[in-house]
């Protein structure tokens, strides 16, 4: 049972925690209602929800306008955090969230294994060439997480808004003129500037049963592993129609009294053609990991128990 904790803490950082905003479908009616869900997780699953209180900035921009819902139109359902919202006039449309800073203190183990798991694998790299694996870290985090979507027929100009994030994800073409075969190019910003030589993640939805995969240059977790070049730019390859998402994590050294680390999240979801492989996967919570955890341990001590008393 000694061994319970740290095969608790395994679980829980093998559970990835980017967050995304995704529809069912990115292709909506005008004037029509929809929903608009937060996946606080991976984007094939959530684990948890995001309270209002974390919010700091939600918007939806459209037609040149930009509006923030209403706390009410909010709610949970498992562990999907939903906004309920009625579309407007046709047009592309992006919808943005972004989150309040949040504290979290981790063990070298625990940081070194959620930069490992998470590809933050630059920070892993300079710790290991700086022998840091062993020092402890207090990390102040941030997400910033867009998704553009189209109402109606008619394409608009909002799809290169900038919400003004610390750090958001930028396309250079409207994704919804794209054809499989093309390349859609996205520019980084860091405070509004290009930021360079930044690793990013790009993944989609397509194959029918819910696998991320794209095609690019290395992989890691189920996706195309690319870096931002001098402009702050990564060329997405569009091999087929679905849903296609980016995301990184910027995470630098902090000077910051009491912090050792800061990082800001960003990721960006988009649809190419018709949404495939749709798969509605809440997940279990993360108390369902440590249930789970539990019963595995619990039931691996009966059994060694059982199993030397029948060689006694």
């Amino acid at each position: 049972m000694k061994k319970l904790l740290p095969l608790l803490i395994i679980l829980l950082l093998c559970s990835s925690h980017d967050l995304f905003l995704k529809l069912d479908d990115y292709r909506l009616k005008p004037n029509a209602p929809a929903k608009l869900q937060v996946f606080n997780g991976t984007f094939e699953e959530s684990d948890n929800t995001v309270g209002r209180h974390r919010m700091k900035d939600m918007s939806l921009v459209g037609l040149g306008n930009r509006t923030h819902p209403d706390t009410m139109q909010w709610s949970e359902k498992d562990n999907v955090t939903i906004l309920d919202f009625q579309t407007g006039q046709p047009g592309t449309w992006v919808a943005g969230l972004s989150t309040f800073p949040k504290d979290i203190k981790l063990a070298a183990k625990e940081f070194n294994e959620y930069l490992e798991h998470d590809g933050v694998v630059d920070m892993l790299d300079w710790r290991k060439q700086n022998n840091a694996m062993g020092q402890d870290a207090v990390e102040k985090y941030s997400k910033h997480v867009k998704a553009i979507f189209q109402v109606g027929d008619i394409k608009s100009e909002d799809w290169n808004t900038v919400l003004g994030y610390p750090i958001e994800f930028v396309p250079e073409a409207n994704p919804y003129d794209l054809k499989v075969g093309e390349s859609l190019a996205v520019k980084l910003l860091w405070n509004g500037q290009p930021l360079t030589n930044q690793l990013v993640y790009a993944g989609s939805n397509s194959d029918g049963h819910g696998h991320s995969h794209a095609s690019g240059e290395s992989h890691s977790h189920g996706t195309t592993q690319l870096r931002t070049d001098s402009n702050g730019l990564v060329t997405l390859p569009i091999g087929h129609e679905g849903i296609w998402y980016l995301r990184t994590i910027r995470l630098v050294p902090s000077e910051e009294p009491g912090l050792t680390h800061e990082s800001n999240w960003a990721t960006l979801s988009f649809q190419v053609g018709k949404a495939q492989g749709h798969r509605h996967s809440h997940g279990l919570p993360i108390w369902g990991y440590i249930i789970a955890a539990v019963v595995v341990i619990v039931g691996l001590f009966v059994f060694r128990q059982r199993r030397r008393n029948g060689q006694q």
